[in-house]
């Protein structure tokens, strides 16, 4: 059995020092390997979402029992040889098969074979890597210590900070990334009539949901009664969210074929919320303005920004301030959604590159926006990442002015994965370009104005920008 990190992370900075209840899994799934020494790493990780310093988001992976589309509503003696290859998948996942010290180096090999894309220092190349591989094969190792050592020189000598090695302990402290709540990672799957179905991607092992009884690859129907047919992975996970240790009623069918079940699954979000927000008054108390201030994209932001914000606007808040300062990233999706916030139907929020054509995606928001009043984000040298994403998201569309210091300048994607024994490895996989096509990474962002601006420069640069725009 090989167990991949379904999602994306990056580390420009330290890991934060937040340790669960008990070590866990993160978004594991499983795919058939051979029983010789060579392992055989499953297709290529596909990218649905950007990552940035520390910044998770929801990915989806090619893999035979979770990519193959079906009908929603699906007979169950439709496809019995499809029926059969999950259960004998999912025996692989009941039975993980041991492996050597020279394997799970190998195992990471793989990984860096298959995903990584030098982004600048034009270390890596198939001839070289391939006799990194031969060096490995060559060389006994003797305890898995050493093994993980081996991983970590091979790592460096890729030249980039950002791809590394993750022991056991520090790959468990990644479930405060749980998008959520209950442990599992959602994949919408399009049916052969273009509709969405959601599947379950991955499961926290012995996490709320796994515990319960919900499966990999499990169909997700409704939630607490609602059909989520032609919901989105992201609109889902939010229904899930609730507070620690309260319940949750997840209707689901097993498998492509098996039966209907629902499932009562007690919460454990760790998250705690990062929003801070009031309403100020300015021109002798005539304007009233909303400040927010944003910590970190965790599996609450997005949520309790849109509360912060309806409820700024109930107060009368004309104009917003978004406080990016020293927001170095988080769950990438979250902050994808939070620029969506702003974005009229259509406009794009951020665009990746990578070594194929299936890292090339342009993300644009699908809806009206929730406010339409101006805007200042307020952004420092520490501002990164899904920070990043979210400033130029809306500095490039004309939705709101910079006003600070550059950012950080982290623009890379990055993909966990997680090998046999419980370590993983953060492999660098792609870049992501704002909407005027500026690359971020070792740039960052110039901001509009150093100082704090008045309202009305604010509107004239604004409409500038709108006007140049429109050409």
């Amino acid at each position: 059995m090989m167990r991949v990190l379904l999602c994306n992370c990056s580390a420009s900075l330290p890991l934060p020092t937040v340790t669960p209840s008990k070590p866990q899994t993160l978004f594991t799934t499983t795919t058939t390997t051979t029983t010789s020494t060579t392992l055989n790493w499953p297709q290529k990780t596909l990218i649905s979402a950007l990552t940035g310093a520390l910044s998770l988001g929801l990915a989806v992976s090619p893999l035979s029992s979770l990519a193959l589309p079906s009908p929603l509503n699906q007979p169950q003696n439709h496809s019995t040889e499809y029926c059969r290859q999950e259960e004998r998948e999912d025996s692989f996942d009941a039975a993980p098969e041991s492996i050597t010290d020279e394997g799970i180096v190998e195992e990471a090999w793989e990984i860096v074979n298959d995903s990584f894309l030098d982004t600048g220092r034009h270390r890596w190349s198939p001839d070289t890597w391939l006799r990194k591989k031969e060096d490995i094969l060559a060389t006994s190792i003797q305890t898995r210590s050493k093994a993980h050592d081996m991983i970590r020189r091979m790592l460096a000598s890729l030249g980039d900070p950002y791809t590394r090695f993750l022991s056991p302990a520090e790959f468990s402290k990644m479930g405060r990334y749980d998008m959520t709540g209950i442990g599992i990672n959602l994949r919408e799957v399009p049916d052969e009539n273009g509709a969405v179905k959601l599947k379950v991607l991955g499961l926290i092992l012995d996490g709320p949901a796994h515990t319960a009884g919900v499966r990999q690859g499990d169909e997700v129907l409704a939630v607490n009664g609602v059909d989520v047919k032609g919901k989105s992975a992201f609109e889902v996970s939010s229904l899930l969210q609730g507070p620690n240790e309260t319940f949750v009623t997840v209707q689901v069918k097993h498998g492509n074929c098996g039966p209907v079940q629902s499932i009562e699954v007690q919460r454990q979000l760790v998250a705690r919320t990062p929003v801070l927000y009031r309403l100020e008054q300015i021109e002798n108390g005539a304007t009233f303005v909303g400040y927010v201030r944003l910590k970190e994209f965790n599996a609450l932001a997005r949520k309790d920004l849109f509360t912060a914000m309806k409820r700024l606007q109930d107060l009368g808040a004309s104009s917003f301030i978004l406080d990016l300062r020293d927001n170095r990233g988080g769950l990438v999706q979250a902050g994808i959604e939070i620029a969506k916030l702003f974005l009229n139907e259509g406009e794009t929020v951020i665009q990746t590159v990578g070594r194929d054509a299936q890292y090339q995606t342009n993300i644009i928001a699908e809806t009206a926006p929730l406010v339409t009043a101006p805007v200042i984000v307020l952004v420092n040298k520490n501002t990164a990442s899904a920070s990043e994403i979210v400033a130029s998201a809306l500095h490039d569309n004309c939705r709101a002015v910079l006003v600070g210091e550059r950012t950080f300048g982290k623009g890379l994607i990055q993909s966990v994965f997680e090998l046999h024994d419980g370590s993983g490895v953060i492999v660098t996989i792609g870049k992501y370009v704002t909407p005027n096509h500026m690359d971020i990474n070792g740039n960052g962002i110039e901001p509009d104005f150093q100082k704090f601006p008045a309202w009305i420069e604010v509107t004239k640069h604004l409409s500038k920008c709108h006007r140049l725009q429109e050409g």
